[in-house]
């Protein structure tokens, strides 16, 4: 499941994308325009920073900024660095796999299963971008899935 972390950094980038590219935001106007605690986002904004995706800049005209373009900004990429593995089990991980002491991994049907639910998640992250994300429009959602979320 995504963690508030997750979707506050995910919104932050979005506000962050939607600014021509030499403009830079103030952490409060993110916050208040996306209902984000401030210190909270204080966080997120530095691992975002020491994960490559945001620059800062200090003092009176400081702020942040996207460090590439929205086009190159994986949601995969983001998601992982801020809330770990896509992976619901460990045994199921591409990136921190760790083997379970109860089963039989070559035979075990909830690791397979599990397998199948990351590499579907995966597929989706992976191959959406910043950008695509700012720019979807919300109808774009399938009707058949949002029954029952």
């Amino acid at each position: 499941m995504l963690t508030k972390k997750g979707k506050y950094g995910l919104k932050a980038l979005v506000h962050l994308s939607r600014l021509p590219p030499d403009r830079l935001a103030f952490v409060n106007d993110i916050a208040v325009a996306n209902n984000i605690p401030k210190k909270f986002l204080d966080t997120i904004l530095g691992e975002l920073r020491n994960a490559g995706f945001v620059q800062s800049r200090k003092g009176k005209e400081g702020g942040y900024r996207l460090a590439r373009p929205a086009s190159e900004i994986r949601i995969g990429h983001v998601v992982r660095v801020l809330d770990g593995p896509l992976a619901p089990i460990p045994c199921a991980s591409h990136t921190q796999y760790q083997s379970c002491d109860d089963c039989d991994e070559a035979t075990c049907q909830v690791r397979h299963m599990m397998m199948e639910v990351r590499q579907a998640i995966a597929n989706v992250l992976d191959n959406r971008s910043l950008a695509a994300m700012r720019d979807a429009d919300n109808d774009d959602f399938p009707a058949n899935l949002s029954v029952g979320l």
